[in-house]
């Protein structure tokens, strides 16, 4: 099946993105008023992950790299910021959340922060990717372990494609058991954090991830990298609304390029970063 015909996107609406590098690192703390977040570049308003929409509420995003690590930056506008979700991997999109994919050609790395700072990680496999010696076969990737299961997608799975999902490539091994080791993240509230008598003006991520954790994402790529390297990865929110006391369903997803459907999971869709001084 034609990826292409299939998914409604066009290459044209896929965003590239500049990411600089830059020296000395940062200190993860959610404040993004240091100086290196002031000389990246942010991206422009996300939009509407089906139809290309700009989003109700302002969200941007930018990156940076050093030898050491990838830096991501997120601002998010919110006049009423809140979060319930506290347990690690507890399914943060239940809250409204930042979310960033990398993908790895055979596999891919999820990640979801809600403005507790609550994380959750999966990391997936194309089944068809998962053989018996291939360099997935190690023992991170068990699948016989009791937090690992085969994924079709977030797009409804029915009728033809209730057993094998949506995507032309089939199902995936999710590993929700997951970390990536070195991960850091930071939120920062700019309000009161569920005090619904107070309009807030939103909250802003600061994630670290260290290249030496990526190996299973380089796909070919050296790590660390170097420029001129180039990277897919997604950068995305999912916001709940209401109106008239019900929640506005499904929930708006905006991120920084248009996948044409309702389904984040979806690598080919994902902008292009690419590495430069």
């Amino acid at each position: 099946m034609n990826t292409n015909s299939y998914h409604h996107f066009d290459e044209n609406d896929i965003a590239h993105y500049q990411c600089k590098k830059i020296n000395g690192g940062i200190t993860i703390n959610g404040d993004l008023t240091k100086p290196q977040w002031a000389n990246a570049v942010k991206s422009a308003r996300f939009v509407d992950m089906v139809t290309g929409a700009p989003a109700m509420y302002d969200t941007r995003m930018a990156a940076l790299w050093d030898d050491d690590n990838l830096y991501i930056a997120f601002w998010a506008e919110e006049p009423l910021v809140t979060a319930t979700q506290q347990e690690r991997d507890s399914i943060i999109f239940l809250d409204n959340d930042l979310e960033v994919f990398i993908d790895g050609g055979d596999c891919y790395y999820e990640l979801e922060v809600n403005a507790l700072n609550t994380v959750y990680e999966v990391f997936f496999i194309w089944r068809d990717a998962y053989q018996k010696g291939s360099r997935f076969d190690a023992p991170q990737f068990d699948v016989f372990k009791e937090k690992a299961m085969t994924f079709g997608g977030n797009y409804d799975r029915t009728d033809v494609s209730f057993w094998w999902g949506t995507h032309p490539r089939g199902l995936r091994w999710a590993f929700l058991d997951y970390d990536m080791e070195g991960l850091q993240t930071a939120v920062q509230i700019d309000g009161k954090i569920n005090d619904p008598t107070h309009i807030d003006k939103g909250w802003t991520l600061e994630i670290a991830i260290p290249w030496k954790s990526m190996h299973w994402l380089a796909n070919g790529r050296s790590i660390p990298p170097k420029a001129g390297d180039r990277w897919r990865i997604f950068f995305g929110r999912f916001q709940k609304l209401m109106a008239s006391g019900q929640e506005i369903q499904p929930d708006p997803a905006w991120v920084l390029s248009k996948h044409g459907i309702y389904d984040t999971h979806l690598p080919e869709c994902f902008p292009y970063v690419h590495l430069v001084e």
